[in-house]
């Protein structure tokens, strides 16, 4: 055996011999080398149930079922997603969870397994309805309320613990100083650090009261990038000062919150690490300010290890060897599990990797279980929380306290019809008419707006087609329009000469009803804009109109726009 690795993070709780400590160092006693590298393992399994073969599950881990990929790598969780058919109505997952534990249970390592899901409200929410859908967290950021966002995520958790996950992937705690940042966007709260750190503090405070761990997410910061890291490398430029004031105060408020993970990015940081190595294999960054500046003894996890962000420079089993030398604790969804979980092995066993070291980290990730309440039978909330009344008020609470107005006058005319062009038209289109509105979703070469009508010109995620701005935003146009920006809030500048704009951060039902409640006159909206916008440059020459700086309600763009950092 390789000699103690004098640089082994210390185990979580060592001065006490509390009930904890016992289990940990009982289950750690009892797991071989290679159970132990196995508790180091999240990973994708393809299905809706446990012990149904899937052909994706051959192709990618050899085995047929989620039970069997599960018993062949002795994994210490597994990750849900749509796209992997894990995730349907909350009666199949919990019986997906349910059947994944048994399934944990009869494998060599008898461990529960920690179950984890990218439920983070808005854009990024893995299990819709019956289960309670929230606007996002940039929604929760205008609405300007800590206390909001921690009721919010609290019924996130209830519904999630109901369901059988242990531990929700949220909250993002990036700032986006960048309104164009393609990966994160509205999955922030915001651009100020102190006020994103009150909503991250209060976030993970609910997802606790709510029975389910939290992982604070991307480490050392992805909101000032311009580029995706499913897809590339992002270089973030701060120097290390504006990282201490822009990028960590979110983490350092989630480390204070007892955050049980703080997930990495795969991002270069050249401030904070020369190397040019992501940040996911970086030590300087993980353990030297992580670790050390920062003081979380909790689980690092990194984020997906088949993005193309971290594997642009090794092989996937030198990529997990890389990570835990960094620092990392939980390999998440490496592309090959199985060239990475010998990859380990190999390093252990050549004396590049220690077995103190491999165990510091699975004493983390076992400490992390306990807490999670899985030593034992977990106590589950009732299945009627999934979806119950009060949560879905509470989205409507969220969703109006939200919708923010940047200029002009939102309220569509009381006569003619509205014409609603754009992404989701259809769904907007229909809850205006179930308001008592004339309106009708505008099709491509149909008939137009005639005098006495309105357009609402809806923008999603992606960008307006230019030939639709020239045509709508016509200066010489004489039908009103109102803009409505249900994605990144940038796509404003582009919609600037529109007579009014409204935000409303999402497009999950709950958004746009409540943008309906503002397009006809029932609320007043009263949500901020927490990024900085310029809408002077999305302005065509001429436009004029004194309407566009200051709204209805007084408040300009510049009242509307965060702090300077």
């Amino acid at each position: 055996m390789p000699p103690a690795d004098p640089s082994a993070e210390p185990s979580p709780g060592t001065s006490a011999a509390t009930g904890r400590d016992r289990w940990v160092d009982q289950v750690l006693g009892r797991l071989d080398l290679e159970l132990q590298i196995g508790q180091l393992m999240t990973q994708v399994v393809y299905g809706a149930e446990a012990t149904t073969p899937d052909d994706r599950n051959l192709a990618r881990h050899g085995v047929a079922t989620p039970a069997e990929v599960v018993a062949r790598y002795a994994l210490g969780g597994v990750i849900y997603f749509a796209w992997s058919d894990n995730c349907g109505d909350p009666t199949q997952v919990s019986a997906l969870s349910a059947g994944l534990q048994e399934a944990a249970a009869a494998a060599p390592s008898r461990l529960p397994l920690d179950l984890s899901i990218d439920q983070e409200t808005g854009r990024v929410t893995r299990i819709g309805a019956p289960a309670t859908v929230f606007p996002g967290a940039m929604a929760l950021g205008a609405a300007g309320s800590p206390e909001l966002t921690a009721r919010t995520y609290t019924a996130v958790g209830r519904e999630l613990a109901a369901m059988g996950i242990t531990t929700d992937d949220a909250p993002v705690a990036d700032v986006n100083v960048d309104p164009s940042n393609p990966v994160i966007g509205t999955r922030s709260f915001g651009a100020d650090p102190a006020r994103v750190a009150e909503h991250v503090r209060a976030a993970i405070e609910g997802l606790h009261a709510g029975g389910v761990g939290a992982a604070a997410k991307h480490f050392p910061g992805h909101g000032d990038t311009d580029t995706d890291s499913h897809t590339a490398l992002p270089v973030v430029t701060h120097r290390l000062e504006e990282w201490r004031r822009i990028d960590a105060p979110p983490f350092a408020a989630a480390v204070a919150a007892g955050v049980d993970v703080v997930m990495t990015a795969h991002l270069a940081f050249p401030a904070l690490d020369p190397s040019g190595d992501p940040a996911t294999l970086s030590r300087p960054i993980l353990t030297g300010l992580l670790r050390d500046e920062l003081g979380f003894d909790g689980v690092v996890s990194t984020d997906s290890l088949g993005m193309a962000g971290v594997r642009t420079r090794y092989p996937d089993g030198e990529i997990a060897v890389r990570a835990l030398e960094a620092g990392v604790d939980q390999l998440l969804m490496s592309a090959d599990q199985a060239a990475a979980s010998a990859a380990v092995l190999e390093a252990v066993r050549t004396g590049r990797l220690t077995e103190d070291r491999i165990a510091a980290s699975v004493r983390r990730l076992l400490a992390m279980k306990y807490d999670r309440g899985l030593a034992g039978a977990r106590r589950l909330p009732h299945p009627a929380v999934i979806g119950a009344a009060d949560h879905r008020a509470l989205a409507d609470e969220v969703a109006d306290a939200a919708v923010t107005v940047l200029h002009g006058d939102p309220v569509l005319p009381t006569t003619g019809t509205a014409w609603v062009l754009g992404p989701d038209a259809g769904a907007l289109a229909a809850l205006l008419r179930e308001a008592g509105r004339p309106a009708r979703a505008a099709e491509p070469g149909g008939t137009g707006p005639a005098t006495g009508d309105a357009v609402v010109l809806v923008a999603g995620s992606d960008p307006v087609e230019p030939v639709l701005l020239d045509r709508v935003l016509d200066p010489a146009r004489r039908t009103p329009v109102v803009a409505v920006v249900t994605g990144n809030p940038q796509q404003a500048v582009r919609l600037a000469d529109a007579d009014a704009m409204l935000l409303g951060y999402s497009a999950t039902d709950v958004a746009l009803a409540a943008l309906v409640r503002v397009l006809t006159g029932v609320r007043t909206p009263t949500g901020r804009v927490p990024l900085r916008l310029d809408l002077t440059t999305g302005r065509k020459p001429g436009a004029d109109d004194p309407d566009r700086t200051d709204d209805a309600g007084g408040q300009s763009e510049r009242m509307n726009a965060a702090p300077e950092d």
